[in-house]
C-alpha cells in the first residue's frame, strides 16, 4: 500500500515526503516517526494493530491529522482511535476505496427498505495471506446492513452457522462467509434474498490502486480539519 499510494500521489496533487516501511525502515529525509509526522500535512496509516499506536502518538505529539486504514483492530485500538481524536483529525475506515463506500450507501438503503424476512448474506474473498476474517471491509457492510435495520453490528450480526451444530437460520440476523486463496484483492458480495427473488450488490477490486486513491483523496480531505473522528461517508458527502 505504501508503493501504490507513492505511485499515485502526484496524479492526485499530493506529495509523499517519507515513510516507515514494515521492517522498520525509513524512507525519506526523515529517519525519527515524530521528525516525519511534523514534516506532513497528513499522515496515511496502513500498517498493523500493534504498529498503530506509535502512529497515533505521532500524530498527536505533532497534531498531524492521520488517515487510518489498517485492519483487523479490536476494541481497544479504536479507544486510542478515539482519544487521539480529542486532539487531531482522524479518519478511520477499513476500507478506503470510493466504491465500496458507495456500496456501503447501498447495502444500507436496501435493508432499510426491506423486512426481516429479507435474508442477508456477506460472502468476501481475500488472498491467502490476509489473516483476519471476516474482512473489515465485510464488517463495515454488515455494519451498514444493521444500521438500515434499526440494530447494530454486534446485535444482528452471525458469524459461525457450525458453533453450536446445525440450526435454523435466524430471521433478521445477518450472515458472514469468508473465502481465501490465490491473490484476490478483495470481492465482497451483499445478498439479499427472499421466497422468489434476491438482489445481490457487490464490489470487485481488481487492484490496489484504488484504496491508493482512495486513501490519498481522504487525506487531501482531512487536511486542516478540526480534530475529530472521521469517516469515508463524511468525505463523500453521505
Amino acid at each position: 500500500m505504501g508503493q501504490a499510494i507513492a505511485a499515485r500521489a502526484e496524479a492526485l496533487g499530493a506529495q509523499v515526503v517519507g515513510g516507515i516501511g514494515r521492517d522498520g525502515a525509513f524512507a525519506g529525509p526523515y529517519d525519527d516517526a515524530m521528525a516525519l509526522a511534523a514534516a506532513c500535512d497528513v499522515l496515511i496509516d496502513f500498517s498493523t494493530p500493534d504498529a498503530l499506536p506509535g502512529s497515533l502518538a505521532a500524530a498527536v505529539a505533532t497534531r498531524t491529522p492521520i488517515v487510518i486504514g489498517t485492519t483487523g483492530l479490536t476494541e481497544s485500538d479504536h479507544a486510542r482511535i478515539d482519544a487521539a481524536a480529542a486532539d487531531v483529525a482522524v479518519l478511520q475506515t477499513a476500507n478506503t476505496s470510493l466504491g465500496v463506500n458507495l456500496l456501503r450507501a447501498l447495502v444500507e438503503q436496501a435493508a432499510a427498505r426491506l423486512g426481516a424476512d429479507w435474508d442477508i448474506e456477506i460472502v468476501e474473498m481475500h488472498h491467502r495471506h490476509k489473516k483476519d476474517t471476516p474482512s473489515g471491509t465485510a464488517l463495515l457492510l454488515g455494519a451498514s446492513a444493521a444500521k438500515g435495520r434499526g440494530g447494530t453490528l454486534a446485535g444482528l450480526s452471525r458469524f459461525d452457522r457450525m458453533q453450536d451444530g446445525p440450526h435454523d437460520r435466524e430471521e433478521g440476523g445477518i450472515y458472514y462467509a469468508s473465502l481465501r486463496g490465490g491473490s484476490v484483492a478483495g470481492d465482497h458480495q451483499v445478498i439479499l434474498a427472499t421466497d422468489g427473488e434476491r438482489i445481490e450488490l457487490g464490489h470487485r477490486a481488481e487492484n490496489r490502486s484504488i484504496f491508493a486513491t482512495g486513501a490519498l483523496r481522504a487525506a487531501l480531505w482531512l487536511a486542516g480539519r478540526a480534530p475529530g473522528r472521521y469517516t469515508m461517508g463524511d468525505m463523500l458527502g453521505f
